[in-house]
């Protein structure tokens, strides 16, 4: 089965929801994190960390400096590349460059988004260490 064309509206919008996750507003807000994962979400974090759907809202709790080391990222998502895996399952790639504590890391990332009848929902998130 080979996946159809990704329309123009589904790759912007598939943009806008992957660099929201890198944005303190929208990061810390747990309406919009609740309404953008998927129930079964998971993550293995850039550290090597499971993180489950219920760890990633707990951070929509706590203080932003706190723990969203992660609003000092590069946006746009460099390298960002959007592929469908089925007509309905998308995978979104990019490099992440983040400064922690004026350290600038760098990352590998990629996610699973899945169209539901209320929109892209994402489903799986990696994060790899890389040395540019």
């Amino acid at each position: 089965m080979q996946a159809t064309e990704l329309r123009a509206e589904d790759r912007a919008e598939l943009e806008r929801l992957e660099e929201s996750l890198w944005r303190a507003e929208t990061r810390a807000d747990y309406q919009v994190m609740n309404e953008v994962m998927a129930q079964d979400f998971f993550e293995f974090g850039r550290s090597g960390r499971i993180y489950e759907r219920a760890d990633t809202l707990s951070f929509c709790h706590r203080p932003t400096g706190a723990v969203l080391p992660f609003i000092d990222a590069v946006l746009p998502l460099p390298d960002l590349r959007i592929r469908l895996l089925n007509e309905d399952t998308a995978q979104v790639t990019y490099n992440s460059a983040v400064k922690y504590d004026g350290i600038v890391q760098h990352g590998r990332r990629s996610s699973i988004w899945s169209r539901t009848g209320r929109g892209w929902v994402l489903r799986f998130h990696q994060g790899t260490p890389w040395l540019p």
